[in-house]
């Protein structure tokens, strides 16, 4: 997850193994393409982020409820495969402690981006805390979020990962046929502020 990742083949091939284990079949090769592009590019992302796209984020932590589990793996490229059409995912690595962010970018046919989004909205309700043996105990809290996509719900998980302070925004938007899935994560806490402007960033390169 930290290491660099240099070179135009190499950046692709990350970006090309965060499609969750689709079947190519399933995919529309130039609009997988698009979001791979997308997601290559230079972000406008807060300061103190890396402008180079890593892989794709990954939950810290091995067990959690369905529920939870559903809205997060969407933010590392497993997003919801009714009518998919294309998705790509990477993560961004900011400078303060612990701090990265996390995208999934993920397109639909025939509308269901929409249920989608709603059906994700619900996981997210329903994902009050994530327990572990390991001393991690998150718990959840709305997060209000405003941008400029068609729809955003957002939460902030927050408690002890493994034993240490930790924080997580985790905030779904749809703009049109796509979903984009952040998380932003830090030791300690997180900045809100940041969060909305990795948000808005991310929602910008969707619409280009």
């Amino acid at each position: 997850m930290k290491r660099e990742i240099i070179g135009c083949a190499l950046l692709a091939g990350v970006l090309g193994g965060c499609v969750g284990g689709q079947s190519g079949s399933a995919l529309d090769a130039q609009a997988t393409a698009r979001l791979r592009e997308v997601l290559s590019k230079e972000p406008p992302l807060p300061d103190g982020f890396t402008a180079r796209p890593e892989q794709a984020w990954q939950m810290p932590f091995a067990h959690a409820d369905r529920n939870c589990r559903t809205v997060l793996e969407t933010a590392g490229g497993l997003a919801p495969q009714q009518a998919l059409t294309a998705q790509a995912a990477a993560s961004y690595r900011g400078d303060e402690l612990g701090e990265q962010a996390g995208v999934g970018l993920a397109q639909y046919a025939d509308g269901e981006a929409e249920e989608h989004l709603d059906e994700l909205a619900e996981a997210l309700e329903s994902c009050r805390e994530v327990r572990t043996s390991s001393g991690t105990d998150l718990r959840s809290q709305e997060l209000p979020v405003e941008n400029a996509a068609d729809e955003t719900v957002g939460a902030r998980l927050s408690g002890r990962l493994n034993g240490y302070p930790y924080a997580m925004d985790v905030v779904l938007s749809r703009v049109g046929d796509t979903l984009v899935s952040v998380v932003h994560t830090g030791m300690n806490d997180v900045d809100a502020a940041r969060t909305s402007e990795v948000v808005d960033a991310m929602i910008t390169m969707a619409n280009a």
